[in-house]
């Protein structure tokens, strides 16, 4: 395949704003002059550690070490290849790339094919809503209170019934049968090739990105003998567990809500309808339960780093709403946010009451919402007679261990307190019965634990190296070389980290040590997502491995040598310093020796001496800061 030139990658980066491609997927906020956080996509994590400076067009994760510019982002996301991602980015800033034999921009293949036949497809279902075919299709949206405006601003179309009709409409527009095969599109069976949606009721499926990526489709006719609603399968760009329909069009509103909130609903009908009627930050998942890789995509765009914002969950007031509930209760403890459960009067979803009560009762909805522990403690005690003993007692067994998976040390007692209130029963009663289910499921976690993780003694030679390791503290530490550099950086690391430049200590301890136990120590401070919470310190010395987590503890308890605490904090800045410093000369000596071995007009050693450049630039400014 033709390379592109590199000028046209270079210009292509140049016009794109990481912070545009990236805030696309995660919810980003000011993070100091310059930089931007959020929520790390590559990794799961409460606290944002995902830095993007777009002024030089760079992302970087302080949590997992994921960095990079904005086509190794797109390539990591979205499994492309380094051309796809250029040409993606292109086609968004309208620029016309160059290929290094002069010829025309080569056909793409691929994800990105994929991408296009879905588009191709999602025009084809909606140039045919409004064929004369499509009057059922019509009739039906019209009954659930849906005009063609709101058809056309969620993309709804029509599939027609004939078996073929997409297929040769998407063959004349280039796109081969393996493609569309791949894409999802098309199904093949003992009469050839055909069409997978037919005869349906069609509503496009988009990535956080716009980008349509597959379909939903609901039959109209009764001689269709498929099931009620079908979706696309799984495909390389579509895995049903990891989209949420409505994402794309709620995603502005999410981020910028006050509290940021998502409302959970069942249905791509109840999406549209609670847009329509002001709730737009409304989402449904796509033929799959609420899962974990649902909550990971949202928290990435509320950017879910503090308990204000809130998830709410329409479910209907039947017994599968129920269930639905309590499912997505089990992955409760992966949000930050606070979430809750909100069931219309008479169990009516949200399409129906807009429908029967109209746009205000929709928007009332979220003024019935409770929190999400209560509707599921409700739940488990609702089927037992209260009146009875018997029945408090079995109601106590049911719901004690919800409240045992709290998980919140505040939050626990509070729902003991609840629970009581709801059983009649007595607080210490209810606390007693948690505490066992609490004890009940730790025991079960080790014995699992031991289960999977080999003990000592399976290794002979492993337990004898064990005893053999010398205990290492501040007093045999080497007190020459690089140590004391090391030592004490590591100390005021520990001791004032949480009044230092976050972008100056991560940098400053991102480099291994010369010493293997200051290592150890170093690597766990590296580790720790958030040095601004109270208690980081202790939970950076708690993850250093044995044996060298009791020097951690000594670093951190020792005396810092400084007259006050602004001398300290100077001293443990300076020290920051100090480290990169070192880390830069090293990085200039091996380079100084790489260059010795290339040509002098090699792109090789022109991109060495570049970086020499940027490299001396960067000693003199932390010389003089």
């Amino acid at each position: 395949m033709p390379r592109i030139a590199q000028a046209d990658v270079d210009e292509v980066k140049a016009r794109t704003n990481i912070a545009d491609i990236v805030g696309e997927r995660v919810s980003l906020k000011s993070a100091g002059v310059g930089s931007m956080k959020g929520l790390c996509p590559f990794h799961d994590e409460k606290s944002p550690s995902f830095h993007v400076r777009p002024q030089v067009g760079y992302y970087h994760c302080f949590g997992c070490g994921a960095s990079g510019d904005v086509y190794s982002f797109l390539r990591e996301m979205d499994h492309v290849s380094f051309t796809e991602a250029v040409e993606r980015l292109a086609a968004r800033v309208g620029y016309t790339l160059h290929y290094e034999d002069g010829g025309p921009a080569p056909e793409t293949s691929g994800r990105s094919r994929l991408y296009a036949a879905n588009t191709a497809a999602a025009e084809f279902f909606r140039s045919r809503l409004l064929s004369p075919e499509a009057e059922s299709a019509r009739a039906f949206l019209g009954q659930r209170g849906f005009d063609a405006g709101a058809a056309a601003h969620f993309g709804v179309g029509y599939a027609p019934r004939g078996w073929d009709g997409m297929l040769k409409a998407l063959s004349a527009q280039g796109f081969t049968r393996d493609e569309l095969t791949a894409a999802g599109l098309v199904s093949a069976g003992q009469r050839g090739v055909y069409d997978r949606f037919r005869g349906r009721v069609v509503w496009p499926i988009r990535d956080v990105t716009g980008q349509t990526i597959g379909f939903g489709a609901r039959k109209l006719y009764d001689d269709d003998q498929g099931p009620k609603y079908l979706n696309t399968p799984e495909t390389p760009i579509y895995k049903k567990a990891q989209v949420l329909y409505g994402l794309d069009l709620a995603k502005r509103d999410i981020s910028r809500g006050d509290p940021k909130r998502v409302v959970v609903v069942e249905g791509y009908t109840d999406v549209m309808a609670c847009h329509l009627a002001g709730v737009t930050t409304a989402i449904a998942t796509c033929g799959t339960a609420f899962g974990a890789e649902h909550i990971k995509l949202l928290r990435r765009v509320m950017g879910d780093d503090s308990a204000a914002g809130e998830v709410v969950f329409t479910f209907d007031g039947d017994e599968a709403g129920q269930k639905a509930a309590l499912r997505a209760f089990t992955e409760d403890d992966r949000f930050n946010a606070q979430t809750f459960v909100a069931v219309a009067p008479d169990g009516l979803d949200p399409c129906d009451l807009r429908l029967q009560r109209g746009d205000q009762a929709v928007r009332g909805l979220m003024s019935t919402k409770v929190p999400m522990f209560e509707f599921v403690i409700d739940r488990k005690i609702g089927s037992f007679d209260l009146g009875t003993a018997e029945g408090r007692v079995g109601a106590l067994r049911a719901a004690a261990p919800i409240v045992a998976e709290i998980r919140d040390a505040l939050l626990r007692p509070e729902y003991e307190r609840i629970l009581a209130r709801r059983l009649g029963m007595d607080p210490t009663d209810v606390h007693a019965e948690v505490r066992r289910h609490e004890r009940r499921r730790r025991d079960g976690a080790g014995a699992r634990e031991q289960q999977t993780t080999p003990t000592a003694s399976s290794s002979p030679a492993a337990s004898e190296a064990a005893t053999t390791v010398p205990v290492v503290t501040l007093a045999t530490l080497p007190r020459t070389g690089d140590a004391p550099l090391e030592r004490d950086a590591l100390m005021g690391a520990l001791q004032y980290g949480h009044q230092l430049d976050a972008e100056l200590l991560q940098r400053a301890v991102s480099a291994p040590f010369s010493v293997p136990a200051l290592d150890a120590v170093r690597e766990a401070i590296g580790q720790v997502p958030d040095r601004q919470r109270p208690g980081w310190a202790l939970q950076a010395v708690d993850s250093v491995r044995e044996p060298y987590r009791g020097l951690a503890g000594e670093l951190l308890m020792a005396a810092f040598p400084a007259r006050d605490e602004q001398g300290a904090r100077a001293s443990a800045t300076d020290l920051c310093r100090r480290l990169i410093v070192r880390g830069l000369e090293r990085e200039k000596s091996e380079l100084l020796g790489a260059i010795q071995r290339l040509p002098a007009d090699s792109d090789g050693a022109r991109a060495i001496a570049r970086r020499l450049v940027e490299i001396d630039s960067e000693r003199q400014r932390y010389n003089e800061s």
